[in-house]
């Protein structure tokens, strides 16, 4: 498994503040995911051997949880908020703009490897619906316009890093 050597001390630490090893299949899981990007198969055996358990117990974990994903996604991850405020204040509508600008779908990768687009469970702020987290940042009342702007930004950041390797290779 290609991890950090630092993500390999982690876990190693993790694990000692178990008793049962077992119950360090969530933190690790993390500290994979953080690195890699998402959750592979390769990672769910090498979880399972480490933890001592069957590669099962530890699919079982990956699947239940939303917030793991099995495979990669975009640089930049869009989420736009599903549930009820937001879906009532056009949560929907600010979702298939984000498709649109990107010329994906849902739960793809972009075709210029750039950014995946979900739709995610309540992000927790409610009274600015509809909500976007970009990475880790989030927007507030993201009606299908500010969409068009973040999507904007996102483009002129990737044009930026497109250039700067261009420069740098030369």
């Amino acid at each position: 498994m290609n991890l950090k050597p630092e993500t390999f001390r982690q876990i190693d630490e993790v694990i000692t503040h178990y008793p049962v090893k077992r119950s360090a299949t969530l933190p690790l899981l993390h500290l994979i995911q953080e690195d890699a990007g998402y959750i592979s198969s390769e990672a769910i055996e090498w979880v399972a051997a480490k933890l001592e358990l069957q590669p099962i117990n530890v699919y079982e974990v990956v699947t239940f949880y939303p917030m793991f994903r099995q495979k990669p996604i975009g640089r930049r991850h869009i989420k736009v908020c599903r549930t009820l405020s937001c879906a009532l204040m056009g949560g929907y509508k600010t979702c298939e703009a984000f498709e649109k600008e990107f010329n994906t779908h849902r739960g793809e990768v972009s075709p210029d490897g750039e950014v995946t687009v979900e739709f995610v469970e309540c992000l927790a702020s409610c009274g600015t619906a509809p909500v976007v987290m970009i990475d880790d940042d989030l927007h507030e009342k993201v009606d299908c316009a500010r969409a068009k702007q973040l999507s904007d930004e996102i483009k002129r950041q990737a044009a930026g890093r497109a250039a700067g390797k261009v420069a740098s290779s030369g």
